[in-house]
């Protein structure tokens, strides 16, 4: 008897629907065989199935079991086909029967049958709805990632007795009942605050626009000048994510099994890699290209500190993702797309001893050093980069007064400000696939940024003065707007340009 179950399987993010045939012959010796490009995992999932089969308490059938996981030519990874292979088995077996036409099924099985929880949920959740599929059965630890997700029956499954039972109308399993979502508007208390840094004002401000305005921001300056510390600070002050973000982000989380089963991500992610990684590790790879760190931090932050002592080759990996937010990795298995939109925050000394220019400390790197460490970052890249700010060392004074509290706002105030901005540019681009200013593109520039005339003059004069790039020129504009937002106004005046041309590298 030939049964059909339907189940799925991602591709990076991308969604493919898998159909488990399964025939059961009465012919021929008793043999148990999976089809269908299956990996290691797949292929084991014979020991869990005949294993959960018979501690449920049905009986496993004793003939040759051949089943296909179709389309054929896609290659099958995980142990996410475990349950929707069992069901198969008892449904060509003649001990399960229902109309399973427009559900899907996933979960690993284990050997006394409970159902384990399994990567990549709610991708296949949402592509599964969209597909028209009315019943979607899933492991009970997997609800979390789901809980939001409307226009289909979610089913949570603790076992396949459990599941036996609902199909045989003993025991009904009762459907997930979605809930509304709603911004994370919690006062977390973050480890750094922006108030306890002491002085470094133009660095702070620059931070602040680079978060308003999702831009990118490199600073520069000795070692102990704060820059780490300033950095830090950023989860404090970064907007909460709309429903759209925070299933995109939550998504890429999912798919890499970093989500954790519990819920979704509702803090803009902050990634932070060592200078040590690889380029796989930064940008994604391997033979089923899995996301990197710059996927990780996709609506969120990306953190390079030490930027120079990046790998040359690394940094370079940086270019594609930064202009066109996202990212494509070809291998002989599969070819993936993962999206890459973020804030980069690079820090650097301004030598590789950390003391050029510092009026107290003498610099001891001989000029092949000082070559070598400046050819680390390329001018593309540093084309690349919105804001740059210089972090000086912080006066003795300062540090030593009895009032060196900071009395400016604290992170909690300035992320009301920043969300004010961003709202700001989400009604903006309300018509348009755009969040923040940064993803503008020159056509969005020209539509949305209206400068007033003494401010073109300004602009006119800096470019040829400065020797600017077209994507520099661009750029400046975008911090602009930034400010603008920031102090709430339409026109962006003559103020805001010059505070961006401000932040251009010297």
């Amino acid at each position: 008897m030939l049964a059909r179950i339907f189940s799925a399987s991602t591709l990076g993010l991308e969604v493919a629907e898998i159909e488990v045939e399964v025939d059961v012959v009465e012919r021929g010796f008793p043999s148990f065989k999976i089809v269908g490009l299956p990996d290691k995992a797949v292929e084991e999932a014979r020991e869990r199935i005949r294993s959960a089969i018979k501690n449920t308490g049905v009986d496993f059938p004793g003939h040759k079991v051949i089943i296909n996981l179709a389309p054929a030519d896609l290659p099958k990874t995980g142990p996410s086909f475990d349950l929707p292979m069992a069901l198969g088995i008892l449904s060509a077996s003649g001990q399960l029967s229902s109309n399973l036409k427009k559900t899907i099924f996933l979960g690993e099985l284990s050997l006394d049958g409970s159902v384990r929880a399994v990567n990549g949920i709610l991708p296949m959740v949402m592509f599964a709805r969209a597909q028209g599929f009315e019943e979607f059965f899933l492991p009970q630890e997997n609800i979390k990632e789901v809980e939001i997700i409307k226009g289909i029956k979610i089913f949570p499954v603790k076992s396949l007795r459990q599941l036996l039972l609902h199909y045989n109308e003993v025991a009904k399993i009762n459907p997930l009942k979605p809930i509304e979502f709603l911004k994370n508007t919690e006062e977390v208390d973050f480890e750094f605050d922006l108030s306890d840094i002491i002085g470094q004002e133009h660095a702070k401000r620059g931070l602040v626009v680079a978060v308003a305005g999702g831009h990118n921001i490199y600073m520069k300056g000795p070692p102990g000048a704060g820059k780490t510390m300033l950095a830090r600070t950023v989860p404090g002050i970064m907007p909460a994510m709309t429903e759209k973000e925070t299933l995109e982000v939550s998504k890429i989380y999912s798919v890499s099994g970093k989500l954790g089963h519990f819920s979704l991500l509702r803090e803009r992610p902050f990634c932070a890699p060592h200078h040590t990684i690889s380029r796989i590790g930064l940008i994604g790879g391997g033979s089923y290209p899995m996301p990197g760190e710059i996927s990780l931090a996709h609506r969120g932050v990306l953190f390079l500190d030490e930027f120079p002592e990046f790998p040359r080759h690394v940094i370079e990996a940086l270019r594609q993702p930064l202009e066109d937010g996202f990212i494509t990795i070809s291998r002989v298995q599969a070819s993936c797309r993962y999206p890459a939109k973020f804030i980069l925050i690079t820090a650097s000394n301004p030598c590789p001893c950390g003391y050029l220019g510092d009026p107290k400390h003498q610099c001891t790197c001989s000029p092949g050093q000082l070559a070598r460490y400046c050819r680390q970052i390329s001018g593309p890249i540093i084309d690349r980069i919105d804001l740059h700010i210089e972090v000086p060392a912080v006066a003795v004074n300062k540090l030593t007064s009895d009032n060196n509290k900071f009395h400016g706002k604290t992170s909690r105030e300035i992320r009301r400000i920043i969300q004010a901005a961003r709202e700001i540019q989400q009604k903006r681009f309300a018509e348009v696939s755009l969040s923040c200013n940064a993803e503008m593109g020159t056509k969005e520039v020209k539509k949305y940024c209206h400068l007033t005339l003494t401010a073109k003059k300004l602009l006119k004069e800096a470019t040829e003065n400065l020797a600017m790039s077209a994507r520099s020129f661009y750029r400046v504009i975008k911090v602009a707007r930034t400010i603008a937002d920031l102090d709430e106004v339409e026109f962006i005046d003559s103020a805001q340009i010059k505070e961006a041309i401000c932040y251009r590298p010297k």
